[in-house]
């Protein structure tokens, strides 16, 4: 059985190949990237598969039993991107394809859920047999933020006490790695967050307990908060985006109690402590 993985080389599809070949042989796995030069570490076998250009796919799903379509990070293409892997999938023959969506992604105010709901709908009307992991949001999306909160005395957002059931990228990994070769998963979609939730308030108060520092966290209003992130080097677009999401986790976003995500992977999620402290180091 050959599991093909897109964007293997992005922090996700490295996360899961590795995890991966310790399920099944290297050679059962193919790893599809844009540029096959930055995946030559990965020790498995490479194609090239550019969202873009659907020869390219074609070539690349050739014999590929079970597909893994990471959603595409080009935010505002996703949905003809995944349309033409999808597309490609069925030209091939592809058995199941494993899409990483978005939490509630069915009812989500986030406005990256509208791309996520598009496709799919696309996977459900392929034909194809599919399993659908609703990814919460990754721990890392704020622990990434742990020594600018140290350098600069407190941890900004604007998500009030909006609480978030993140989890992190190596918890996401095993529960992509549970379906791809488990039983059981045909046609169904799973909800994926923490069993634990936190305010940010919240993560700042463990910030300062494992640093000895007193890190408040400051609520900002969203626009200050954008023009904050701007200030720091992140792109506008981006940084609005960013802000954006913390008030929809306000309004309880980024929250999920269903515990479907150590379910599939036989343990608990990564608690927020720890996460912090990998921050830290």
């Amino acid at each position: 059985m050959k599991i093909a993985i897109t964007g293997a080389t992005g922090q996700l599809g490295r996360l899961i190949i590795e995890k991966l070949q310790t399920q099944v042989g290297a050679d059962q796995i193919v790893a599809l990237v844009r540029n096959p030069a930055k995946a030559a570490d990965l020790g498995v076998e490479v194609r090239e598969a550019d969202y873009n250009q659907p020869a390219t796919l074609d070539a690349a799903l050739a014999g590929i039993d079970t597909l893994l379509l990471i959603s595409s990070s080009e935010v505002g293409q996703r949905v003809t991107q995944h349309r033409n892997v999808i597309a490609a999938a069925k030209q091939a023959g592809v058995s199941r394809v494993v899409y990483t969506s978005v939490l509630h992604a069915d009812t989500s105010a986030l406005s990256l859920a509208q791309e996520h709901r598009a496709t799919e709908a696309d996977l459900k009307a392929s034909g194809l047999t599919f399993t659908i992991l609703r990814n919460g949001w990754y721990t890392e999306n704020y622990t990434g933020s742990v020594h600018g909160a140290v350098a600069g005395g407190a941890f900004i957002g604007s998500a009030r006490e909006g609480r978030i059931s993140s989890a992190t990228r190596a918890d996401f990994a095993d529960a992509a790695v549970a379906v791809l070769t488990g039983p059981g998963h045909d046609n169904k979609t799973y909800e994926l967050a923490g069993d634990e939730s936190y305010t940010l308030a919240e993560l700042a108060a463990e910030i300062s307990s494992q640093t000895g520092k007193d890190i408040p966290y400051r609520d900002l209003p969203v626009g200050d908060y954008a023009a904050a992130l701007t200030s720091f080097g992140v792109p506008e677009g981006f940084a609005h985006g960013i802000a954006g999401w913390d008030a929809n986790a306000a309004e309880g976003a980024l929250f999920d109690d269903s515990r479907q995500l150590s379910q599939l992977i036989g343990r608990p999620t990564t608690p927020l402590a720890t996460a912090v402290a990998a921050a830290l180091q």
